[in-house]
This record gives structure tokens, C-alpha cells and sequence, in this order.
């Protein structure tokens, strides 16, 4: 349960009535002056943490937390670069996976990454459960025009959150050729917006996907703004699919409508006009694994001795080039770590009288693996 959910008087005490105070994480605040700064996301309605969600483990820390916040790391700062670079220049030259020790950070760096391009005005798409792609968790369908099987239901809720968080923007861009659907034309000079919404009206959901690609398409076209896509769980598309067809065969990712176009713009067959990919990869999932043919593209070591008879699929292996990794350091630095262990000790989630010696033990017996630190540090201490 929430810290703001604890109400009753018996929880109320001179602690529990002071306010957790944080930096803003803003783009100014994101220098090298300013690593280990604790800066709270301050959230506004249409913000991607609201409308697109956040990845599971990342969830339950925000909702124990009083305030959503991060840590500003070094690999923070860089990432930060790498962006500024990109704002200005092709997809093609900026396609980037996070890789890192399981727990190391990657999900909140890419959070970060799209928080920060959300406020320096770039258009947003963020996918923080690729799982959800791959799971058979939503509705699909064969697709005779594309030969593919298509996921309206997903298309439907991407264009509805890309609407909610982008909509200035997307106010702002026209279609640039008519786009004709199966019920109506829908007539250049039309804004994105509108066009999104022709999808939202349609209950069948049929024209979702379709108007997804050219919404896209037209986003890769435009100079106005810079575009970021961000998947978290980035390997699950590259993995063995839930979904099956109607000889109960295993659907391929690049055969799903959602996955491939995403895989799309990772390797380079579609890229923005200006703007980056930025995927990371998740372990804590045993069904979906890193597959072979993307620890080849990264050049991620193996976790065994590879045999000739290991297998490796070319199709998958196609929508792997060009990709690069970025590696996120796998310890925390002890400035990084002390303002995390402050953040959680000024929010009351420390049972513990000697906050030094509990610093210093937490962090050797972690590691400095910023998941460890938390989970079986810092909040272990609350069962002792």
C-alpha cells in the first residue's frame, strides 16, 4: 500500500507528516554537476507514466513511495547526449538497446530518457510491457491486404495514448496524402489528431492498425519534430510468440502487426526523418529469454559455451542490424547510492537506528546492484 494511502491515526507521527522535498527532473537538472541528484517526475495529466504505464517491479516502487522519482546517474547524463544528438538527426544513426546486469537500472534509464524528451517537446511512444505484444494476451487477426496477423486491439490503445500524450504536437502535423480506408477517404491537409481519432470512432477497431502505420509513416517524414520510440522488455519481440494459427503452428514476432513494426524501426527498415529507438532488455522473465541472434547483434556474452548446433533464426536475425548496445553500469557509485538510500529513509521506509552503518552494510551486501539495494536492502530492513 501507497505511504499517501496510510491515513488512520495510528500511522500519523511528526515523520509522517513532513513531505518528501525533491529536485524537479527536468532537462536543466540532467548535468554532470547534478549526478546523484534525487529528482521527483512531477507527472502532469497527459504524461507517458500515466498513459502508457510503467514496467512491474518499477510500479510497486512508485506505489510504496510517496513521490515517483529517479536518481540522476552518470549513464543518465550520457544518455541525455546521445539524445541531443539525435534531435537533429536520422532514427537510422540512433538505434540503441540498454543492456546491463539484471537490476541495474535499465528501465528507469529509459524512463528517463523518455521523460526527457517528452519535456524538450518530442513526440512519444512508449511500450514499457513488450511482453504484452508477444503473450497472446490480446485479440488478433490474419490480415489479407498485409498477409500478416494483424492486433487492432493493441493499435487501438497506442493510438489513444499516443493522442493523450502528444496531442500539441500531433495538432500541429498534417496528413500529407489522402488515406483511403474501407469506409471513407480521409483527405490530405487533415491533422494527425483527427486522423487518430476517425480510428478511436471506429468500435470494430478494423482501421486501427492501418491508420497506426500512416500515422507513424507521416511522423518519419516530418521535420518539425523529433520522435522517440521506447520499448522496454525489448527482447520479448525477438523471442517465441504465445500466439498460434490455425494448424496451432507458433506465429513468428515479425508475422504480428505490433512486433514487426516495432522491430521495423529497430533495424533500420523504417527510421524517422529525426529522432532515436531506444530499447532495453529485461532477464527476469524466464519465458523470454535474450535470444541468440540478438546477443550476436550487441555483443552480449553468452551465459554458456555456444555449440555449431545452436540454432539461429535468419528471419529474426534480419531485424537485428544496426542495433547497438548501450551498457548501464551494473554498480551504483556511492554518491548515486546515497541519495537513493536518503530517498527512501526521508520517506520512512527505513527501519533502522544507525542509518550509516545500515548504508554501508546494504551497499557492500548488494553489490551495488541498484535493484538489490533496494529490495533486498533497504526494505528488508522493515522485517528484521
Amino acid at each position: 500500500m501507497a505511504v499517501t494511502n496510510l491515513t488512520e491515526p495510528i500511522f500519523q507521527s511528526e515523520t509522517r507528516n513532513s513531505t518528501l522535498i525533491l529536485s524537479k527532473f527536468t532537462p536543466e537538472n540532467i548535468t554532470k554537476k547534478n549526478i546523484g541528484l534525487a529528482a521527483e517526475f512531477s507527472l502532469p495529466e497527459n504524461d507517458p507514466v500515466r498513459i502508457f504505464g510503467l514496467p512491474k517491479k518499477m510500479l510497486l516502487e512508485f506505489r510504496i513511495l510517496s513521490k515517483p522519482c529517479s536518481v540522476v546517474r552518470g549513464v543518465t547524463v550520457e544518455t541525455k547526449e546521445l539524445l541531443d544528438n539525435a534531435k537533429e538527426r536520422s532514427s537510422l544513426d540512433m538505434r540503441v538497446v540498454l543492456t546491463g546486469r539484471s537490476g541495474c537500472g535499465k528501465s528507469y534509464l529509459l524512463l528517463q530518457a523518455v521523460e526527457y524528451c517528452k519535456q524538450n517537446g518530442w513526440i512519444v511512444l512508449y511500450i514499457p510491457r513488450a511482453t504484452n505484444l508477444v503473450n497472446s494476451t490480446t485479440p488478433y487477426v490474419y490480415d489479407l491486404r498485409t498477409q500478416i496477423y494483424s492486433q487492432p486491439t493493441f493499435a487501438y490503445q497506442t493510438l489513444q495514448r499516443m493522442l493523450t500524450v502528444n496531442r500539441p504536437t500531433l495538432d500541429a502535423l498534417e496528413l500529407q496524402t489522402a488515406l483511403v480506408l474501407e469506409k471513407q477517404t480521409v483527405p490530405a491537409g487533415t491533422t494527425l489528431s483527427a486522423l487518430i481519432n476517425i480510428a478511436l470512432k471506429d468500435k470494430s477497431k478494423a482501421s486501427c492498425m492501418v491508420i497506426l502505420e500512416t500515422l507513424l509513416k507521416e511522423l518519419s517524414e516530418q521535420t518539425k519534430y523529433p520522435v522517440l520510440v521506447a520499448v522496454d522488455e525489448f527482447q520479448a519481440l525477438y523471442n517465441k510468440t504465445m500466439y498460434r494459427d490455425p494448424h496451432f503452428n507458433t506465429i513468428a514476432p515479425y508475422h504480428l502487426s505490433m512486433p514487426r513494426l516495432l522491430m521495423e524501426y529497430a533495424s533500420g527498415r523504417r527510421s524517422f526523418a529525426k529522432g532515436a529507438f531506444l530499447g532495453a532488455v529485461n532477464d527476469s522473465d524466464p519465458m523470454y529469454p535474450m535470444p541468440l541472434e540478438l546477443r550476436d547483434a550487441l555483443q552480449i556474452e553468452y551465459m554458456r559455451p555456444m555449440s555449431p548446433y545452436d540454432k539461429r533464426s535468419a528471419g529474426i536475425a534480419e531485424y537485428t542490424k544496426g542495433l547497438r548496445a548501450l551498457s548501464v553500469p551494473e554498480k551504483l557509485t556511492l554518491a548515486e547510492a546515497t541519495s537513493l538510500f536518503e530517498i527512501w529513509m526521508k520517506d520512512r521506509a527505513l527501519a533502522t537506528v544507525n542509518p550509516d552503518t545500515t548504508f554501508l552494510s546494504k551497499y557492500v551486501e548488494s553489490g551495488g546492484n541498484p535493484r538489490d539495494f533496494v529490495w533486498k536492502g533497504i526494505l528488508s530492513t522493515i522485517e528484521a
